[in-house]
């Protein structure tokens, strides 16, 4: 049997900015991408914690260091600078693996930077 587990998670993010002409994804900070082990191009999940709104894109690699959060796109009509959010990247596992599996959790600050565990 294979198993979709959440895999890693950047939580309590805050949206640096929105992007509605953009042509679509999630910009994130390259540095939180790597700490999160989140690949450009790989397919998220966004919770936004003000709204409740729960969407399904796609990670872009941001400046790093710029602690930019910018929802592109349609994406963009599902939050506003300031909100917080929860990103989290998912996989498909064998029931030995996700039994054994470790969720990533990447605690940031209010600067979108990651904070020591």
């Amino acid at each position: 049997m294979q198993r979709i587990m959440c895999r890693s998670k950047i939580h309590r993010a805050t949206v640096t900015e929105t992007d509605l002409e953009y042509e679509g994804s999630l910009t994130i900070d390259r540095e939180l991408m790597k700490e999160a082990d989140i690949l450009p191009g790989e397919q998220v999940q966004v919770v936004n914690l003000n709204n409740g709104e729960r969407i399904e894109t796609y990670a872009m690699a941001g400046e790093p260091g710029s602690g930019v959060i910018c929802l592109n796109g349609a994406a963009a009509r599902h939050a506003e600078p300031g909100d917080k959010v929860i990103i989290m990247s998912f996989a498909l596992m064998d029931e030995e693996t996700a039994k054994n599996s470790r969720l990533k959790i990447v605690f940031v600050d209010e600067k979108n930077k990651a904070m020591e565990e």
